[in-house]
């Protein structure tokens, strides 16, 4: 019964927008859309790092609540293996905060 509600629903999402696309198409209508700014153009000027590093420090902090929140759950159950491991696992994701650093991506100029 679900891949038959998943076949139905694949075919809506298929069908429905040749049902509704326009019909009449321009010149301007298919001319690509960026902005105002010629799509071709080379970049005016350089995209900043710092983008990055603060997205993989949110991406560190999102992996250690996903695997720390069992573990304090269960943390009685788990003993001193747990808690070794959880060290060494803090340890790994401490890598992570230190290249952040490193890169200067918690520098706000």
């Amino acid at each position: 019964m679900s891949f038959l509600f998943a076949g139905v629903v694949a075919a809506a999402l298929l069908g429905i927008p040749h049902l509704l696309a326009p019909r009449r198409l321009t010149p301007v209508k298919m001319e690509p859309f960026e902005c105002g700014k010629d799509p071709i153009e080379i970049a005016e000027g350089r995209f900043p790092m710092k983008f990055s590093t603060v997205g993989i420090l949110f991406i560190l902090f999102d992996i250690e609540m996903i695997f720390i929140w069992p573990w304090a759950v269960m943390y009685l159950q788990l003993g001193w293996f747990g808690f070794l491991e959880m060290l060494v696992f803090l340890a790994v994701l401490m890598l992570g905060f230190l290249y952040i650093v490193r890169k200067g991506g918690l520098e706000w100029e």
